[in-house]
């Protein structure tokens, strides 16, 4: 019973962990974030298993850790607020080519990383020719252009 309670409690720790570092944070992972993802593995690992490294303890572990992400989508399934409460709702962060700073701030997203995108969904190089610019539940953004002429045909690509 005691690994099905830590597994419960290092679960929700790490979900709010993750939550609370923002959307931007798991969808663009650079060295630093692999590295501090391996850590946090090994940590977690031993919180897991404490003392206990049998085979039994870690399939117990595991199953805990199942039902609990189960028992979660089921939930958010029927439950729309928890849904909303634990990934969070899209987030308009440029709109008819302006950007919306305060909300860039609070999603840790620059003018440059909503440029990147455009430049790599559509080949839009300014801000102006951006209709909307929306940060998903996942970490990435979703470019709506203003006008669909200008828009690069993926046929000219090389």
């Amino acid at each position: 019973m005691d690994a099905i309670l830590r597994a419960v409690a290092i679960y929700v720790f790490l979900l709010v962990v993750f939550r609370i570092s923002g959307r931007r944070t798991l969808a663009q992972i650079t060295t630093f974030d692999f590295v501090l993802l391996l850590i946090i593995g090994e940590a977690t690992q031993q919180g897991l298993l404490g003392d206990d490294f049998s085979v039994t303890n870690a399939f117990l572990v595991i199953a805990a850790l199942l039902v609990i992400d189960i028992g979660l989508s089921l939930l958010k399934a029927h439950v729309p607020s928890v849904g909303k409460l634990l990934d969070g709702v899209p987030m308009v962060l440029v709109e008819n080519g302006v950007p919306l700073r305060e909300r860039m701030k609070r999603a840790r997203v620059d003018e440059e990383d909503v440029l990147e995108s455009a430049r790599q969904s559509l080949g839009l190089e300014r801000l102006e020719d951006i209709r909307f610019a929306v940060l998903e539940v996942n970490g990435s953004i979703s470019i709506i252009p203003k006008r669909s002429d200008r828009i690069r045909d993926s046929s000219d690509c090389p």
